[in-house]
């Protein structure tokens, strides 16, 4: 694993942006280049605990042929290229950890068509899904996929993100349907179609989705869209232990429940949220949930699973029907996150993502808690757990080698339990830097090999966002 330095990450192979590349750069995009160092620093930092020299230099796209332009350049320089949405990666992603030039696709925020007859709708990357549900809203339509921080559509395809709607409509590999791709010598290609199926070829699609910008740069993604549900109704509910709210959750799966969304918050958590969002709910392990559909199988899946709680001993039912109840509910469980850092100031977050087979997620929770308890160190718990996948936040302070230390070896204890049991190193928030030896431990030595060798047949030079998911990756030529 990882030694990680206790306020930086000392890059390695730097290989800084020449100057005649930011000259030409300079010429080639006026304003929309900046060496400024609070531009720099903006575009060098992400909401994970890793620290790393911030890029060169960085360009603003507005357009497919910026980032072509951008890309054709940095190859004649074999300097690498870092992709950058809206900053919220937690693994590392935008680093410029070998230098290079950050390429900001924030400003091609634009929907490009909407084919509500086909549900399908075309996007520029650095549109936030919040953006796009606002403007889908109106057609009576959205996208479901929500992983709580607004990001951008090109970051979560880049990383296959899922969040808490995916127990029931999947994550971003099954919802995209087809990309428009800048690879590394600036060509640009399309995969995929809006026809919801094909058998044509390689599934380009589908290796681009969760690539990590390391094999190419979005510039427009076409989304599969869902219907606004008639009926929409959530509740929150009170457990006298974890295992009992996850046997709730387990049973309500295998029983063939439809429910939109059940996510875990534990009783810790539960008081920090409180105090960060000014609530009084119960500080217990607590489920919410959502059910989407008619008014009538909304009915029927609250009462069954309320019935299931009960089992369980789940208790203090609260039902949000209305529209400004539930964003209360979920804007608390979304700002769980910021809810742990302002607990602790000044601290850092060493934030895991395993995800295991439902049958096994109590197993994996209560023994991570029992080694969390026992660790000292400071934590939040908060889970999709109705598709196995939970998020472990340890606070540490970045500039104290024994708290990080101890939450990476929480971190390795986590993902070695969770591999055991089938699951993976990562539910959602992808590789990046910092589990890249978990890939590893996770496929196996030949696995990595598979997906070296695609790297380097599509980047040679290995200049799109280098020293992400494998170590170290060479140049072939």
């Amino acid at each position: 694993m990882n030694n990680l330095a206790p306020s930086s990450f000392v890059a390695q192979d730097m290989r800084n942006a020449p100057a005649a590349l930011l000259d030409a750069l300079q010429q080639r995009f006026g304003a929309q280049f900046s060496r400024a160092d609070a531009v720099r620093e903006q575009h060098g930092r992400d909401e994970g605990a890793i620290f790393a020299p911030p890029p060169d230099a960085v360009v603003f796209a507005q357009s497919r042929e910026d980032v072509a332009d951008a890309v054709r350049l940095a190859a004649q320089y074999r300097t690498p290229i870092i992709p950058y949405g809206a900053g919220s990666s937690l693994e590392g992603h935008l680093l410029a950890v070998q230098g290079g030039i950050s390429i900001d696709v924030s400003r091609m925020n634009r929907i490009l068509s909407i084919d509500a007859d086909d549900l399908t709708v075309t996007v520029q990357p650095g549109i936030t899904r919040k953006q796009l549900n606002e403007a889908l809203r109106h057609q009576g339509l959205f996208f479901p996929i929500d992983p709580g921080a607004d990001a951008s559509i090109g970051g979560m395809t880049a990383t296959r993100a899922s969040g808490t709607n995916a127990v029931r409509y999947g994550t971003l590999r099954e919802n995209v349907l087809a990309l428009e791709v800048v690879l590394a010598s600036g060509e640009v290609i399309r995969c995929g179609t809006r026809a919801k199926k094909s058998a044509a070829g390689y599934d380009l699609t589908r290796l681009f989705v969760g690539s990590e910008g390391t094999l190419g740069i979005f510039t427009e993604i076409t989304l599969r869209l869902y219907p606004l549900p008639e009926a929409v109704s959530a509740a929150i509910c009170s457990f006298p232990s974890i295992e009992a709210a996850v046997r709730t959750v387990i049973s309500t799966i295998q029983l063939g429940v439809p429910i939109a969304r059940v996510e875990l918050i534990d009783a810790a958590t539960v008081g920090l949220v409180n105090r960060h969002s000014k609530l009084s709910l119960r500080e217990e392990p607590m489920l919410l949930m959502e059910f989407h559909g008619s008014p009538a199988s909304v009915k029927e899946q609250a009462e069954t699973v309320q019935e299931l709680a009960g089992e369980y001993g789940g208790q203090a039912f609260e039902w949000a029907h209305t529209p400004e109840e539930r964003t209360r509910l979920w804007t608390a469980r979304h700002n769980a996150y910021f809810a742990g850092v302002q607990s602790k100031p000044g601290c850092r977050v060493i934030t895991t993502d395993t995800c295991v087979p439902i049958s096994r997620l109590a197993d994996c929770l209560l023994a991570s808690v029992q080694e969390a308890e026992a660790s000292g160190i400071p934590y939040f718990l908060v889970g999709h757990v109705g598709d196995g996948n939970f998020h472990f936040g340890y606070l540490i302070d970045p500039d104290d080698p024994d708290q990080r230390m101890r939450g990476e070896q929480l971190s390795r204890q986590l993902v070695a339990r969770a591999i055991e049991m089938d699951g993976t190193c990562t539910g959602e928030h992808g590789i990046g830097i910092h589990k890249m030896d978990y890939l590893v431990q996770e496929t196996g030595a030949g696995a990595v090999a598979v997906m070296r060798s695609i790297k380097q047949a599509l980047d040679p030079d290995n200049i799109l966002n280098p020293g992400k998911i494998f170590r170290n990756p060479q140049p072939l030529r």
